[in-house]
């Protein structure tokens, strides 16, 4: 018997839990236990180990290497858990599980549309969302942190499987009241002098909007803010603080209700697609297949529709 055969689930979810909230007291809290007792479990595991797990600092408990590893295992324990039981579950006919999905900021938007249109057909399968930019969501797909992800782009970094549900049309947006607004066959040459407000590094959005911009992305005349949140942007852009290059998914309601106006420019809207993805290399539990199918089957109607954007684009 080796020294870690008889590591038990509960004493990996006590390094789970100090390590997340950095204390013993805040540890035994949540897992509904006494300091003493965490205190206790934690000295048995690094006795056996022959390892410290935590460094005492005076900022909290923060792991160290052989903890990071101790921590790690813990969640693949707890995923492989979560698998079982929603195989065992399937077995038995109970239509119960979970699925957990990384959502881009850009998707927030709707994804709460779609998941209530999940869970009328399945109100058994629990579903958690984590929303962040491109690079966190790429993120948690390479950490195996999420069953599968809703992005603009599947990452070429991680081995993925990936299927398109909806179209994602970007667009520039400005204030009714702007100069611009409401111009016809607008040059991107238009937007020298401007104020153009951008997504943080990382952001998709962001990424798509230097494509789009080329050589304007030199011209000392346009001068880029940055914002970390497509909300942030909207409210500055309606305040009449610049323009900016956002997914029209994230402007929808603005521009419904006049707040916000889609500028008529050239080799606009680009059209990207939207995608669900999942590591190829994961298996994947009932819960994640049952929200995978429904994605690709039922998704598009859930995504805001501008039809006359595309009409625009297209000369008719």
């Amino acid at each position: 018997m080796s020294d870690m055969d008889w590591l038990t689930l509960r004493q990996l979810r006590a390094v789970t839990e100090i390590a997340r909230h950095g204390t013993i007291a805040s540890a035994a809290k949540a897992l509904g236990l006494t300091g003493p007792a965490v205190t206790l479990t934690l000295k048995q595991i690094e006795s056996a180990l022959g390892l410290p797990l935590f460094d005492r600092t005076a900022h909290g408990m923060r792991l160290t290497d052989a903890g990071e590893a101790v921590r790690n295992t813990a969640a693949e324990v707890e995923r492989s858990i979560f698998r079982l039981s929603d195989t065992i579950n399937e077995v038995k006919g109970l239509g119960t599980g979970a699925v957990h999905v990384g959502v881009v900021s850009t998707a927030k938007y709707y994804a709460p549309a779609l998941v209530v249109g999940f869970k009328h057909e399945h109100p058994m399968i629990d579903v958690r969302l984590t929303v962040g930019n491109r690079q966190e969501v790429v993120q948690a797909l390479t950490d195996f942190d999420v069953d599968c992800a809703i992005m603009g782009r599947p990452p070429k970094t991680v081995p993925v499987e990936a299927a398109v549900f909806g179209d994602h049309p970007l667009i520039m947006i400005a204030s009714p009241a702007h100069r611009l607004a409401g111009q016809i066959d607008l040059s991107r040459n238009e937007l020298s002098g401007e104020t153009l407000l951008v997504r943080e590094p990382g952001s998709g959005t962001r990424t798509s909007m230097e494509i789009y911009l080329g050589d304007l992305l030199a011209d000392p005349s346009i001068h880029f803010v940055e914002f970390g949140s497509n909300e942030t942007i909207k409210q500055a852009v309606i305040a009449g603080l610049g323009i900016a290059f956002l997914s029209a998914h994230t402007v929808a309601v603005e521009i419904a209700a006049g707040r916000l106006v889609a500028l008529d420019m050239e080799g606009l809207p680009i059209r990207r697609q939207w995608f669900v993805v999942r590591r190829g290399d994961k298996s994947v539990s009932p819960g994640a297949r049952a929200f995978l199918q429904f994605v690709v089957h039922a998704g598009t109607q859930f995504l805001p529709h501008f039809p006359k954007l595309y009409e625009e684009a297209s000369g008719e």
